[in-house]
């Protein structure tokens, strides 16, 4: 698509970085490959440092991996953190998660530099641009692992023992492309995130900017389907303990789950891991993770109940056993309330149409407004594309989303939200 918009110079800045981000581990359908601390993970990370320190911030790793960019107008003041995530999926979209950096970046470059200004209003708190380290959780799990080591929802011990699919630990990882420092993070005072949406809502009723007002709960399960090898070719069927067929009919139960509520219950299984995978050998074990997501409570914990019932029926039909790790969940839980009216007050002075909206994914400051209040704001999603190469999001867009994250977070660093 081709913009006809007229930008500022800021504004071209901005797309010119966008457009260099997105180089780092680029694929060759236009999406980018930059999993949790890889070779691209690293490279992106040593650009985004450079990037910052030319702006007089001051770039620092935490313990977990997570990279900060400090500004400190007010000695010894907390922070106001503003971020997202550069990780990906394989074979991923440019905008997802990293997007929500650079704007963060970008709008704390524009607040440094007003108040530098001579006779300009200067801030109650500082601010702090992060960019979360493993939030997607392609390569190590679970996902938003580095903000839940920060909250306090996660161990860093636990975090950085955790192994991918090669046996490499997180700490091993980090320590490999540098990314591992002794830092403990900045004091927040409040937090903001913005993010592409991920679905077609806003590009349907023709909306710029999403309030998000709370997140859609989550059940995640890793299930470890036992049965045993065999011939493929000379094992009598009815002999057969076959794992993949028991994890084939997980798969169908969870779609038919969401049948059962429709558009009001998400499932899925993203992953499937068969042993030993050879083509005549019976599977005798299956990983999978399969996930339930509602924003209605009552759906979730009904579904997850039907979905236990299956997994017993399955066990007998497939002679099969299946083990049960819950791998991640959380609650149906609001961003306060006075965030979603600051962020809905931003927008209607820039003259930016909105609405409020709920956030079916998870994202870091799901875990962030459990420690302090925090804003979260979405932009539109070409045809609801992500997780997908042909992810897009119009250069208008973005620097509407960017002109939004940078006066929130300048309200907050102002302190508005006092009292």
């Amino acid at each position: 698509m081709t913009s006809t918009a007229i930008f500022s110079d800021l504004d071209t800045a901005f797309i010119e970085d966008f457009r260099i981000m997105s180089t780092f581990g680029a694929t060759g359908n236009g999406g980018v490959d930059r999993q949790a601390a890889t070779i691209p993970d690293g490279e992106q990370r040593r650009w985004f440092s450079g990037l910052l320190q030319e702006r007089g911030f001051t770039v620092k790793f935490d313990r977990a991996g997570n990279q900060w960019g400090l500004f400190e107008a007010v000695p010894g003041a907390p922070f106001v953190v503003v971020g997202s995530h550069m990780d990906s999926q394989p074979t991923a979209g440019r905008y997802d998660g990293a997007y929500g950096v650079l704007a963060a970046a970008h709008a704390a470059f524009r607040l440094a530099a007003a108040w530098a200004e001579t006779g300009a209003p200067q801030p109650r708190y500082n601010i702090a641009v992060v960019n979360w380290f493993n939030e997607e959780g392609s390569r190590f799990k679970p996902s938003m692992m580095g903000s839940s080591v920060y909250t306090g929802k996660l161990a860093l011990e636990t975090a950085l023992a955790t192994t991918d699919a090669a046996g490499v630990s997180v700490q091993e990882a980090l320590d490999a492309i540098g990314c591992r420092g002794d830092f403990g993070g900045p004091e927040a005072a409040y937090c903001a995130e913005i993010h592409i949406e991920q679905g077609r809502s806003m590009e349907r009723e023709g909306v710029t900017i999403g309030l998000v007002s709370s997140n859609w709960a989550a059940n995640k399960y890793e299930f470890v389907v036992h049965g045993e090898q065999a011939h493929t070719g000379s094992t009598v069927i009815e002999d057969r303990r076959d794992a993949l067929l028991g994890a084939s009919m997980l798969v169908v139960a969870a779609r038919e789950l969401a049948n059962q509520f429709p558009g009001v219950l998400h499932t899925s299984v993203g992953q499937l891991n068969v042993y030993p995978n050879s083509p005549v050998v019976v599977p005798s074990r299956v990983n999978l993770l399969l996930d339930l997501r509602s924003a209605d409570e009552a759906v979730l914990a009904e579904a997850d109940n039907r979905l236990h019932r299956r997994i017993t029926e399955i066990e007998a039909l497939a002679n099969v056993s299946v083990e049960q790790h819950q791998s991640h969940s959380w609650p149906v839980t609001p961003y306060q309330r006075e965030g979603v009216e600051l962020a809905a007050n931003v927008a209607a002075d820039l003259g930016l149409s909105n609405k409020a909206v709920m956030t079916l994914a998870g994202h870091d400051s799901t875990n962030m407004k459990d420690l302090v209040p925090t804003v979260m704001l979405f932009v539109p999603s070409v045809d609801g594309i992500s997780h997908n190469e042909h992810e897009y999001t119009t250069d208008e867009d973005i620097v509407a989303g960017l002109a939004m994250l940078t006066e929130v977070a300048n309200r907050l660093c102002q302190g508005v939200l006092e009292g």
